[in-house]
């Protein structure tokens, strides 16, 4: 029997006490009230990097359009850059299947954390490095066999809890619908993480089942997935103070994360972070600027590499305005006080503060080097991959594993432009040497160095002007698999393979370890948040686990919020602020010929995004704002970046949730894409 969630479905909605929607929490879905349970069973996760939810009983999914992105970008010909110019399949024959791509809908959520004791208790599964990923094969195996569904665990609270969430996972999904970038991230990383935004972010897949409506792989004879329920569309429109639910995947938060933890992301990982991604932006946005094929190339990984950066300074910033360690420092000392009134308490969690808080200074500096050497060398280029492969040949020289290479490394060279590399690579060196610990530079790299000392345009010439990556003819050689074998020697002796290959990432990574001794950082952190869990319950204090891409669900409200002292911010933005905004000489900002003429036409006061005070964070993209009768309003894509230090600790006064207002999303639907077919399929005149 189809079902629409619809306002006589979830009336009951209303008669939820009023602390429930309070903006704080990311519940999960099992705990929520019979009527927002309901609602679930038409949200899915789109691979668990985004949420999506049903919009008609034929499969069709709507999400986010930075959820899809990848896929609009790997759809995309040198004829149609389906990013620049948009996607719409006005009928079924036009869609696109996208390859590779899974939609899971949750089916039931069991608690086993019983099941999980008892193999630890009987020595099945033992405490130590690779316990999670035991447990994990042996609880997926369990449950897949038992019920034909694909089955994943996840632990809360580090191992107090643990479930097992059931999915149907489909398999044939296929691209509806995708406005152009411009009109789905107007303002790109300028207006990114900020307020007012104008971005109609969405786009709209449709799911696919085999003939008897099983999940099946792509295939010209399946059919439309006939879907057990879906979202109605709200046509009313909504008003400062609704009350709003939001449901979704959200990936990871750290609200149980230490004083000490926070202060080291704050004070040394995140700004080595956001600085050099901004300067990596810097050079592929000049690149991309002069070159429209680099843009094309670059566009989903600049995509990528922008919102990281943004967020990663974001967070930095805002746990200093908030004063976010200071916060968990007072919590701390009350959590103290409680672990010394009782002896049994004191004797098992007693020291454990200032152990973290000591073992995080002594590793601080050893830390850096990890985090410079993943920045710089493992991923300060794209072309690391293709030489980290071609030294790994060594060990296992033979044909079929080069041939596996090689298609591989052809797919990574047809991505990226070698002047864009190179450039990156300069900025790499630079930063590597100014700021490793000499004692970790491998014997090459302290031979180039020796050599050139810092004149790093030399040293640039040398290791990139002197490879292989800069000859085309040797490249071509390169990817021929006879050749790669026969000069398998020549290829390793590269600078740049021997350059990227000569330190290695186990070697700053056993350092820290050696330096933190036992019990280790993360043994530390498990019995904080054990210690920390226990302190509240014994206050009182309401719990939820941190995120971890299971489904949840939060209660808020639409509201706009006072960003600092004097500058309030309305819960809503229009198309009057998008049209004002436009400048043909800036990409981001710049409306092409077809989509302005149509927006030219809206109505000034018709909205196009609203603010909500929901609880979410990534993995949310693309999660259905919806209100008391549980009708579709919007869909959340951003957060403010005042809300950004909530991943730590929840800001009450400056949380907000960016969302698109589904009615502009209708109206783009039916004045730009010119969908009618699938606008009437999801019920709207």
């Amino acid at each position: 029997m189809k079902r629409i969630i619809s306002a006589s479905l979830i009336f009951i909605a209303l008669l939820f006490s009023a602390n429930l929607w309070a903006d704080e929490g990311m519940w999960m879905i099992h705990t929520a009230k019979p009527a927002v349970q309901a609602m679930s069973k038409a949200v899915v996760a789109i691979d668990f990097m985004g949420t999506g939810s049903f919009v008609s009983e034929d499969g069709l999914v709507i999400t986010n359009h930075h959820v899809a992105y990848a896929d609009v970008f790997a759809l995309g010909t040198k004829e149609h850059n389906w990013l620049e110019e948009g996607f719409w399949a006005r009928s079924r024959e036009e869609e696109l299947p996208v390859k590779g791509r899974n939609v899971q809908l949750l089916k039931e959520t069991i608690d086993v954390t019983a099941e999980v004791q008892a193999l630890i208790a009987d020595g099945t599964v033992r405490p130590g490095a690779m316990m999670s990923r035991k447990l994990s094969w042996i609880m997926e195996k369990r449950y897949s066999e038992k019920t034909g569904l694909e089955a994943i665990l996840s632990g809360v609270w580090r191992g107090t809890q643990y479930f097992i969430s059931l999915y149907e996972q489909y398999r044939d999904v296929r691209l509806v619908a995708a406005p152009p970038v411009c009109l789905a991230a107007f303002g790109g990383d300028v207006d990114n993480w900020e307020w007012p935004q104008h971005k109609c972010d969405f786009a709209i897949y449709r799911v696919y089942s085999g003939p008897d409506g099983k999940p099946a792989d792509y295939s010209p004879e399946n059919i439309p997935l006939k879907t057990s329920a879906h979202l109605k569309i709200c046509s009313k429109g909504i008003k400062e103070g609704d009350a709003t639910i939001i449901i979704g995947f959200p990936g990871r938060t750290s609200r149980y994360a230490s004083s000490a933890r926070v202060n080291y992301l704050t004070e040394t990982e995140l700004p080595i972070v956001s600085s050099l991604r901004a300067k990596q932006m810097e050079i592929i946005s000049g690149w991309m600027d002069k070159d429209p094929e680099v843009r094309r190339k670059y566009a989903d990984y600049y995509f990528g590499l922008s919102n990281f950066q943004e967020l990663a300074l974001g967070q930095m910033q805002c746990n200093k305005r908030f004063g976010v360690v200071e916060k968990k420092q007072e919590e701390e000392s009350r959590l103290q006080e409680w672990i010394d009134a009782d002896p049994a308490r004191k004797e098992k969690w007693g020291a454990m503060l200032g152990q973290i808080s000591g073992k995080y200074e002594a590793v601080r500096r050893a830390q850096e080097d990890v985090i410079w050497y993943r920045e710089c060398i493992s991923r300060g280029t794209r072309i690391h991959p293709v030489a980290s492969r071609s030294a790994a040949l060594k060990r296992k020289a033979d044909s079929a594993s080069v041939v596996r290479n090689i298609r591989a490394d052809k797919r990574n060279l047809d991505e990226i432009d070698m002047r864009v590399e190179r450039d990156l690579f300069r900025l790499s060196l630079e930063n590597y040497y100014e700021h490793i610990t000499p004692e970790m530079l491998g014997p090459y790299q302290k031979e180039i160095r020796e050599r050139f000392g810092t004149d790093y345009d030399a040293m640039c010439v040398y290791l990139w002007d002197g490879s292989w990556f800069a000859d085309s003819a040797r490249m071509a050689r390169f990817l021929i698999p006879k050749e790669r074998l026969a000069h398998l020697d020549e290829f390793l002796s590269d600078p740049l393979v021997r350059f990227f290959g000569d330190a290695k990432i186990v070697d700053f990574n056993n350092k820290v370890t050696r330096i933190q001794g036992k019990p280790s950082l993360n043994d530390l952190s498990e019995e904080y948040t054990h210690a920390l869990y226990a302190f509240r319950e014994d206050s009182g204090i309401a719990q939820y686990p941190d995120a971890n891409s299971t489904m949840r669900a939060n209660f808020g409200h639409v509201k706009g919020y006072s960003r600092e002292d004097g500058l309030d911010c309305r819960w809503y933005t229009t198309m009057e602020g998008m049209r004002a905004k436009h400048n043909p000489d800036v990409h981001d900002f710049c409306l092409i010929p077809g989509w302005k003429a149509v927006a030219d036409t809206a109505p000034a006061t018709l909205k196009v995004d609203f603010l909500t005070d929901n609880d979410s964070t990534g993995g949310n993209s693309g999660s259905p704002v919806l209100n008391k009768k549980g009708e579709l309003i919007g869909l959340l894509f951003d957060g403010v970046k005042e809300s950004l230090a909530t991943d730590f600790y929840f800001t009450k006064d400056y949380n907000r949730s960016v969302c698109v207002d589904i009615r502009y999303v209708m109206w783009v639907l039916k004045n730009y894409g010119r969908m009618d077919a699938v606008l009437s399929e999801m019920g709207v005149k």
